[in-house]
């Protein structure tokens, strides 16, 4: 059962570890991220009161930690700018991806079934968050329905990311998790108002390896025969999708 899944579960009040929190200046109603965010697509009234679920903003250098793995948990944390990592380490010290977030989207909800982080949130490049004490988002959830419903709409979002990683592990070839994992980030970079055919990687292609299962061999060699095949251009972490649709024809043929 994922970390995630388990927290649905069992979602109880975890005593913040903050000071109290305070209102910041930047508000949730003028973040241009909102929409993909907790505050989601809240009424004006309800938007208006949750301008004080921002406790502190946080600035980080690229390979700079958020939080560790097994540290307290005591708030989720809105990705303003940049990206990161969520990774942990196995029986042999070796990291081990878990996931990639960008802007607009919430870390630290792996801790809130068991009251610790379950893995570490490094920074890809230099970032923003948001600090959102999870007492003060319990103490409005409960006051405003609509942003509770956000909240296990944003908790089920990522039940279905964990599914899909677990599907994408399980049961794909090795080209097919790699065209997943573009045509992902393609898509949410198109959410966000991006191209969504030309990016820039901002994890190594060893990090993506790790999340995807793949040595970093493979991972070289499948980008190197997408070029080929026309279906991408590559130019060290410079990516442009060539043929979208070529990409989602490898997801349709059978293993």
């Amino acid at each position: 059962m994922s970390a995630v899944l388990s927290a649905v579960i069992a979602l109880k009040p975890v005593e913040s570890r903050m000071p109290a929190p305070q209102k910041h200046a930047a508000s949730c109603s003028k973040c241009n991220l909102r929409e993909l965010c907790l505050p989601g697509a809240l009424g004006a009234d309800d938007l208006a009161r949750v301008d004080n679920l921002v406790y502190a903003r946080r600035r980080l250098k690229k390979g700079e930690s958020l939080y560790q793995a097994g540290a307290a948990f005591n708030a989720v944390y809105a990705i303003r700018s940049g990206s990161f990592k969520a990774s942990l380490l196995d029986n042999d010290g070796r990291e081990q991806v878990a996931g990639f977030f960008m802007g607009g989207e919430l870390l630290g909800l792996d801790g809130l079934g068991s009251g610790a982080y379950h893995a570490a949130a490094v920074a890809l490049e230099d970032s923003e968050v948001c600090v959102l004490p999870y007492a003060l988002i319990e103490e409005l959830a409960r006051e405003i329905p609509a942003l509770q419903r956000r909240l296990h709409s944003v908790l089920a979002r990522e039940i279905v990311r964990d599914h899909g990683v677990m599907m994408l592990l399980g049961t794909m070839r090795a080209e097919q998790r790699l065209a997943t994992f573009l045509l992902n980030l393609s898509a949410r970079f198109l959410r966000r108002g991006y191209s969504a055919s030309e990016f820039r990687l901002r994890m190594t292609r060893e990090e993506m390896g790790s999340y995807l299962g793949l040595k970093l061999e493979t991972v070289s060699r499948l980008f190197s025969q997408f070029h080929e095949a026309g279906l991408i251009e590559v130019d060290h972490r410079h990516v442009r999708i060539r043929d979208t649709q070529g990409l989602q024809r490898l997801l349709d043929e059978r293993n």
